[in-house]
Protein backbone atom coordinates (compact mmCIF):
# COMPACT_ATOMS: atom_id res chain seq x y z
CA UNK A 1 0.00 0.00 0.00
CA UNK A 2 1.18 3.23 -0.63
CA UNK A 3 0.93 6.46 1.33
CA UNK A 4 0.08 10.01 -0.19
CA UNK A 5 2.62 12.09 2.10
CA UNK A 6 3.08 15.10 -0.65
CA UNK A 7 5.12 18.04 0.44
CA UNK A 8 4.71 19.66 4.27
CA UNK A 9 1.28 21.05 4.66
CA UNK A 10 -0.02 20.28 0.86
CA UNK A 11 -3.68 19.04 0.40
CA UNK A 12 -4.28 15.46 -1.08
CA UNK A 13 -7.25 15.47 -1.53
CA UNK A 14 -9.45 12.26 -1.57
CA UNK A 15 -12.83 11.02 -1.56
CA UNK A 16 -14.37 7.88 0.50
CA UNK A 17 -17.36 6.44 -1.11
CA UNK A 18 -19.03 3.02 -1.05
CA UNK A 19 -22.03 1.43 -1.99
CA UNK A 20 -23.72 -2.36 -3.63
CA UNK A 21 -21.41 -3.51 -6.22
CA UNK A 22 -23.41 -5.62 -9.11
CA UNK A 23 -20.79 -7.86 -9.28
CA UNK A 24 -18.09 -8.47 -6.14
CA UNK A 25 -15.76 -8.76 -9.03
CA UNK A 26 -16.47 -5.09 -10.38
CA UNK A 27 -16.79 -1.96 -9.61
CA UNK A 28 -19.93 -1.26 -11.16
CA UNK A 29 -22.97 0.33 -8.29
CA UNK A 30 -25.89 -1.41 -8.45
CA UNK A 31 -28.01 1.91 -7.39
CA UNK A 32 -26.13 5.72 -7.81
CA UNK A 33 -28.99 6.81 -5.70
CA UNK A 34 -27.95 5.33 -2.75
CA UNK A 35 -23.86 5.27 -2.75
CA UNK A 36 -22.91 6.49 0.63
CA UNK A 37 -20.34 9.57 -0.11
CA UNK A 38 -18.47 9.10 3.46
CA UNK A 39 -16.27 11.97 2.87
CA UNK A 40 -13.70 14.78 1.80
CA UNK A 41 -10.27 14.38 3.15
CA UNK A 42 -7.11 16.09 2.94
CA UNK A 43 -4.77 13.61 2.85
CA UNK A 44 -4.33 9.87 2.64
CA UNK A 45 -4.21 8.66 6.50
CA UNK A 46 -7.40 10.66 7.21
CA UNK A 47 -9.76 8.89 4.30
CA UNK A 48 -8.46 5.30 4.53
CA UNK A 49 -9.48 5.36 8.72
CA UNK A 50 -12.79 6.88 7.21
CA UNK A 51 -12.78 3.84 4.86
CA UNK A 52 -11.82 1.38 7.33
CA UNK A 53 -15.00 2.35 9.49
CA UNK A 54 -17.02 2.36 6.85
CA UNK A 55 -15.88 -1.19 5.30
CA UNK A 56 -15.93 -2.91 8.94
CA UNK A 57 -19.17 -1.37 9.44
CA UNK A 58 -20.46 -3.21 6.31
CA UNK A 59 -18.99 -6.14 6.78
CA UNK A 60 -22.38 -8.30 6.79
CA UNK A 61 -23.06 -7.38 3.09
CA UNK A 62 -20.75 -9.19 0.57
CA UNK A 63 -21.76 -6.65 -2.09
CA UNK A 64 -21.42 -3.88 -0.56
CA UNK A 65 -17.88 -2.23 -1.45
CA UNK A 66 -15.59 1.21 -0.03
CA UNK A 67 -13.03 3.08 -2.08
CA UNK A 68 -10.86 5.78 -1.27
CA UNK A 69 -10.62 8.07 -5.15
CA UNK A 70 -7.86 9.86 -5.22
CA UNK A 71 -9.14 13.27 -6.49
CA UNK A 72 -5.32 15.14 -6.18
CA UNK A 73 -4.33 13.14 -9.08
CA UNK A 74 -7.31 14.17 -11.35
CA UNK A 75 -6.87 17.71 -10.67
CA UNK A 76 -3.15 17.45 -10.80
CA UNK A 77 -1.44 14.87 -12.17
CA UNK A 78 2.17 15.76 -10.52
CA UNK A 79 1.07 15.27 -7.27
CA UNK A 80 0.83 11.18 -8.14
CA UNK A 81 3.26 9.99 -5.47
CA UNK A 82 3.47 6.43 -7.40
CA UNK A 83 4.98 7.23 -10.30
CA UNK A 84 8.51 7.00 -10.76
CA UNK A 85 11.25 9.45 -12.10
CA UNK A 86 14.39 8.65 -14.68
Amino acid sequence: MTTDTGEAGKQLLHIVLGGELEDIKGTEFRDLSKVDVVGLFPNYKSAYDAWKSAAQGSVDNAHMRYFIVHVHRLLDPETDTTRTTG
